[in-house]
């Protein structure tokens, strides 16, 4: 049996705001616990976040003094980078509703990953005991989560055809002996759009839901 769930298709979202939003629909979802899933698909101007229990040892920069905002949000791991060309995959679930487990729900967004870069005949791998999707060796896919009462927030970092430029300032992810990369260096031309699109498919296809409403304009706060 399908589940309803809401779907945003977004642009270029300042960080502050799409944290905000999330944390609304988090909670509004703790208290009712009924309302539907939501899945918000977006991109962020440059911006620096850091897990909260990251360490800043990972950072080679001041940190008084950083190229790009930086945020410590309540999400799991060490610090990562976003930018326009990234497709960010924020969802708010309520695992009661579909598995009550942490570890299956990394591995099913890690698996939304894997199944569309299938669709371009790209290898979509996992690495055993870190999450995250490489291809050939480049992590292409970063993944940091929160939840409570089973109610999920932050997601999923698709690297499309951003500037790794930024990358260079940090140890994403804390982890230093594998590099970052982006579909767009096995894939010339590729857009954006096209791959949101087949995400948007591919996490309903892995959570088993339907898109009953499709937004294109963030809320306003």
């Amino acid at each position: 049996m399908q589940n309803f769930a809401e779907l945003y298709q977004l642009g270029i979202i300042s960080y502050e705001v799409a944290w905000e939003w999330q944390r609304s629909l988090h909670q509004q979802r703790k208290l009712n616990p009924t309302l539907a899933d939501v899945l918000m698909l977006l991109e962020h101007p440059p911006v620096y976040t850091l897990g909260q229990g990251a360490t800043p040892d990972f950072l080679k920069f001041d940190l008084q003094k950083p190229a790009f905002e930086l945020h410590r949000v309540e999400r799991g791991g060490e610090v990562t980078y976003h930018c326009p060309g990234q497709l960010v995959g924020y969802g708010i679930l309520n695992l009661a509703r579909h598995q009550r487990d942490l570890h299956w729900y990394l591995r099913q967004l890690e698996a939304v990953i894997i199944a569309v870069l299938d669709q371009y005949g790209l290898l979509g791998e996992r690495v055993p005991g870190l999450t995250g999707v490489w291809v050939q060796g480049h992590k292409v896919a970063a993944i940091g989560i929160k939840v409570s009462r089973w109610i999920t927030m932050h997601g999923f970092a698709l690297n499309v055809c951003p500037d790794l430029a930024g990358f260079r300032q940090i140890v994403p992810c804390g982890i230093g002996d594998r590099p970052v990369g982006s579909l767009a260096q096995w894939l010339p031309g590729i857009g954006l759009e096209e791959v949101r699109d087949r995400v948007a498919t591919s996490f309903a296809e892995q959570f088993n839901l339907h898109w009953s409403i499709c937004h294109r304009e963030a809320p306003r706060f």
